[in-house]
């Protein structure tokens, strides 16, 4: 579920006045004085890159251009024209899309709210589903791609995404916003700012709501944000400053990824062509006045409130310290089916439009006799809870040797624990469900306690976990401990600037399964208790850079850095068992760039060429659909280990302004990612049983030059451009249009695909190019008042209505043959059947893109 890293995300919606207010400094200011303990190159814990100063590769996006823009998109989609950055809707939930940069996926992608990571801290995800007040609240937003300049400690492979939202000292004003758009969007918020008084007292706000559903098939959704900064200013030297933030959503998905041939066969028209809305995870059922009624199969809910407290201490005019406390407390869950009916599955009943059948699941249901029927003989819908608690403090200290040189200190330390379990959300029409999963209970139990999703958690302190009794299938804990501690030196003459930093890190991770049994034998021979006991590994990165200002108008940068990353939870302690990888090590990444970049009055250019060696990879690829060795087929997951993955390319971003009434963007990203080498891979079905797949050469996955693709769903592009014109005919009026071009798009690696040679020799399969465009405007009408004024704007997006694939979770290609016996092309191959689609054959699972959208916005600033 998505969950976690939501874990600090509006947490730290204000992680100092000072720290913010310098960060938001660096922005506005071009020139900076090296003189200035406050204009470092790399300030605080927020390490905004600098222009024509910090040696990294970086885009900026402000808050103008994100309440001009975003509309009803994904908060990751307003970077899709950044060089090497790919986001996407995925499966088109609110707030399931997904981001890559430079063919990274988020969990290594270091995504940050003012300086301070949020990525969970078992796996590395991140969701954006909980953060619908980021939007609103974020004053800068800035993208740096590769290692970056962050100090911490962080999983930024590809990149670091770091939101700088706005503090409690704002100016004094309010905005009172309303939104609305395609599919019954309605957005609606309101914040205030009071300004400080003459006390040192200020304090911020905002609350909004967002309901409606998406362009998909039943995926509604409901989403508020609150938040509160208070600030107060004891005097010039110290800044105490405390936020308490959060957004409770629930919203209906589609985490399937149907088949080409699906789209088309459950099209209404019934034309031939794909029916980009389908949704196979929902079906309907009649309820007492006869109406057929939607039932949603999967869903996510969450809520991640965060408190924190943040204080800043100017020592003197050469010291800082800034140190910050927080708190999250996240409580949630994905839904999904458990148990089978009569011997069949949820995908049995399907009925001829191409969903479920919930009156014919119903009725099965019905006729079960739990006290004679086995474990899990009634299909149920179950919510799989990945709840969290979350403590931390990160301080840093600052000191301005002389006027050249400077240098920081500091510390990065957190305390984890997760609650993984589940519990009913829907019988659907059952008694209730027979669970044997607790190997502490000796017989099967029947529970029938329910949990509405759709309830919402307010409660800023978590609220309660569901008892004991109430838990089935699985209950297990992950606990995680973290200490880090970082420096970095800098240099700043004339024309050059530079800095050298490092981190290290322990990170101890225990594993807690409440259903085994102490001392229990596993079918391999190997003891298991209930806890594990701590596994600490230890983990450093080191990188450094230098940028040179020729002149006025020229400058060239370089960086290089080596990062030992320690791995993620579930490579701990793989398979969902007590016992400790045995191949567990370290992954192993190095980076190096240099780039070029030009500023003159008119036009400013970036050209960077990098390269990013990842070894000793290890992965977790889940929902997966397996062909056996006995000819049947399964659900599973696979584990990989020992994956090299090379990452290279070159990326240009530029700006024209021939006058004050036209500005022309644009960028272009041209990459190459591919395995290196081979890999060893085992995989199991969804209840941890290994499985032989067919036509596997032992434990093998034949990668090596094979194409980097997604680890899930999702799709990774290898070349991106775009091209933007804004046009300011009057005073407070934009017109702006952009044309986007993804090309190079590789489909995801199919675990049990690459399991031969001749997989290998084909690659993974390579999706349609598409170009997309997208328009808008925003007006300002000013009253009187200067401080009041009406904002007006609208956007569509895929104006032309592209029919486009964005995403594939698989790589069956026109030559492939069609193996399952029920078809009756059976043994033909998909190219002989004539089932094809644009070039791809139809067996193939994806998401296509979303038709034309529009949204719309009325605002008010007073």
């Amino acid at each position: 579920m998505k969950l976690i890293n939501k874990s600090i995300l509006t947490a730290v919606i204000t992680l100092s006045t000072a720290s913010v207010y310098y960060a938001q400094q660096t922005q506005d200011t071009v020139q900076a004085k090296s003189k200035d303990i406050d204009e470092v190159i790399l300030r605080g814990v927020t390490d905004i890159a600098k222009d024509r100063k910090t040696p990294v590769a970086a885009s900026t996006i402000k808050a103008a251009q994100l309440a001009e823009r975003l509309g009803n998109q994904e908060l990751p989609e307003i970077l899709n024209t950044t060089p090497s950055v790919y986001a996407t809707k995925s499966g088109g939930g609110f707030g399931d899309g997904g981001l890559t940069i430079r063919g990274f996926e988020t969990r290594n992608i270091a995504v940050m709210v003012n300086g301070m990571p949020v990525n969970d801290m078992e796996g590395g995800a991140v969701y954006f589903s909980n953060w619908t007040g980021l939007a609103d609240v974020t004053s800068t937003l800035q993208v740096q791609r590769g290692l970056g300049s962050s100090k911490l400690a962080i999983a930024s492979v590809g990149g670091t995404v770091n939101f700088l939202t706005r503090s409690a000292d704002m100016k004094k004003g309010g905005v009172i916003r309303l939104g609305v758009g395609n599919d019954d969007y309605l957005k609606t918020s309101f914040s205030y700012n009071t300004g400080k008084s003459k006390d040192g007292v200020s304090a911020s706000f905002l609350m909004s709501r967002q309901a409606g559903g998406t362009y998909i098939e039943n995926t509604n959704y409901e989403s508020y944000a609150y938040f509160f900064a208070l600030g107060y200013e004891i005097n010039k030297k110290h800044n105490l400053q405390f936020t308490v933030t959060s957004a409770p959503q629930w919203h209906d998905q589609r985490t399937f990824a149907p088949t080409i041939q699906n789209y088309i066969r459950y099209n209404p028209n019934n034309d031939g062509t794909p029916y980009r809305k389908y949704n196979s995870d929902f079906g309907y059922y009649t309820d007492a006045s006869g109406n057929r009624v939607a039932l949603a199969n999967r869903s996510n809910y969450y809520a991640k409130p965060v408190m924190m407290l943040n204080w800043d201490w100017t020592m003197s005019e050469k010291s800082k310290l800034s140190t910050v406390l927080y708190m999250s407390n996240g409580r949630g869950g994905g839904t999904g089916e458990l148990g089978k009916v009569g011997g069949n599955g949820i995908t049995n009943f399907t009925d001829a439009s191409g969903h479920f059948n919930y009156d014919a699941i119903f009725a099965a249901n019905a006729a079960v006799n739990l006290n004679t029927a086995g474990a899990g003989s009634t299909l149920v819908r179950r919510s799989n809870i990945n709840s969290h608690n979350w403590y931390g403090i990160l301080a840093n200290f600052q000191h301005k040797i002389n006027d050249n040189w400077n240098f920081s200190v500091g510390t990065d330390d957190r305390y984890y624990y997760g609650y993984h379990y589940q519990v009913l959300t829907d019988l659907y029409g059952g008694a209730g469900y027979k669970d044997n999963a607790n190997k502490n209970i000796a017989t099967p139990r029947i529970v029938n306690a329910l949990y509405d999703y759709k309830k919402l958690n307010w409660n800023p302190f978590g609220g309660k976990m569901a008892p004991a009794e109430d838990q089935i299938g699985y209950s297990n804990d992950g606990e995680v401990l973290w200490y880090s501690g970082f420096a970095q030196v800098e240099y700043t003459k004339d024309k050059l600037s530079a800095f050298l930093q490092g981190s290290v890190s322990n990170q101890g991770y225990q594993r807690i399964d409440n259903y085994v049994v102490d001392g229990s034998i596993t079918p391999k021979g190997q003891t298991v208790n209930t806890k594990t006991g701590f596994k600490n590994i230890f983990g450093y990165n080191i990188k450094g850079g230098a940028n040179y200002n020729i002149n006025e108008q020229h400058n060239v940068f370089a960086n290089l850095g080596f990062y030992s990353k320690q791995p993620f939870l579930n490579s701990v302690y793989p398979s969902n068992q007590q016992f400790i990888n045995p191949y567990l090590t370290n992954e192993k990444i190095s980076s190096a760039e240099i780039g070029y970049g030009f500023r003159s009055a008119k036009f400013t250019a970036n050209v960077n060429v990098y390269r990013t060696q990842w070894k000793d990879r290890w992965l977790r690829k889940t929902s997966q659909t397996f062909q056996l060795a006995d000819g049947s087929t399964t659900t599973g997951y696979s584990e990989i280990n020992g994956i090299t993955e090379v990452h290279q390319g070159v990326e240009f971003d530029g700006v024209y302004k021939p006058n004050r009434f036209i500005e022309v963007q644009g960028m272009f990203s041209w990459g190459d990612y591919y395995y290196k080498g081979n890999a060893s891979v085992a995989s199991f079905d969804d209840n941890n049983n290994p499985v032989t797949l067919a036509n596997a050469s032992g434990n093998t996955l034949y990668l090596d030059k094979v194409k980097v693709g997604g680890s899930s769903n999702n799709s990774i592009p290898q070349m991106t451009a775009s091209l933007g014109l804004t046009i300011k005919p009057v005073k407070d009026l934009n017109i702006f249009g952009t044309w986007r071009y993804v090309g190079k798009l590789y489909s995801t690696i199919d675990a049990g695909t690459f399991t031969n040679v001749s997989a290998q020799e084909k690659g993974v399969l390579k999706l349609p190019d598409f170009n997309l465009f997208d328009v808008g405007f925003s007006y300002k009408i000013r009253l009187q008042n200067e401080a009041q004024y009406f904002t007006i704007g609208a956007n569509v997006y895929n104006l032309f209505d592209k029919i486009y694939i964005s995403d594939s979770a698989t790589s069956i290609f026109g030559t492939d043959q069609i193996k399952d016996t029920k078809d009756p092309d059976n043994g033909k191959t998909w190219e002989q059947a004539g089932r094809m689609y644009n070039g791809i054959a139809t067996g193939n699972r994806a998401y296509f893109g979303f038709g034309t959208t529009w949204a719309a916005t009325l605002s008010f600033n007073f």
